[in-house]
């Protein structure tokens, strides 16, 4: 008896100390953003456009436009010294190109507005925007006032940051 009970807590003892790690530690979810783009390829985008998550959220871009190659490239001085639309601690990303079907991550620690585009298709209105967290969290620093890097024709482009909080997701308006 005592050798099967050795046995069971041996096997069990992964799925007792995985239930016994508090909640917020366990639970990190994972939201898809997808680059997509017409079969001809005279518009492309993110889908979502915009989109709310807690912080931790890992964002997977996925590349499923078959014709084009495409980035996801936070404004920041570290890319490309753009003037920085993201939360002042959080880190920078830039994906590099993305090949069809390929895909790149990176996990959301700090709450606030983060806006983001692909290299070649900024002007072609592929930019989107993330709200981690609350506007009420500590440490939350809401959309950039700078203006002076981004035409005001792709400025117009990002949600509004209470749609996003307010529906979770913002697809993009189609303009076909």
């Amino acid at each position: 008896m005592t050798l099967v009970r050795r046995k069971f807590l041996k096997m069990g003892g992964g799925i007792l100390a995985a239930f016994s790690t508090p909640l917020p530690l366990r639970a990190r979810s994972l939201e898809i953003i997808e680059m997509k783009g017409t079969p001809r390829g005279e518009q492309v985008w993110f889908a979502p456009q915009g989109l709310a998550v807690s912080v931790g959220t890992t964002i997977r871009f996925v590349n499923r436009d078959a014709g084009n190659g495409h980035t996801a490239t936070t404004y920041h001085p570290d890319n490309f010294d753009r003037i920085r639309r993201i939360p002042k601690a959080a880190k920078p990303w830039n994906s590099d190109f993305l090949m069809p079907n390929e895909s790149f991550e990176v996990m959301l620690t700090v709450p606030g507005v983060y806006d983001y585009y692909c290299i070649p298709h900024e002007m072609a209105a592929m930019v989107g925007r993330i709200v981690v967290g609350r506007p009420d969290e500590k440490g939350w620093e809401g959309e950039s006032a700078n203006v002076d890097d981004v035409p005001p024709e792709v400025l117009a482009l990002f949600p509004k940051v209470d749609a996003i909080l307010d529906k979770g997701r913002i697809e993009r308006v189609d303009k076909s």
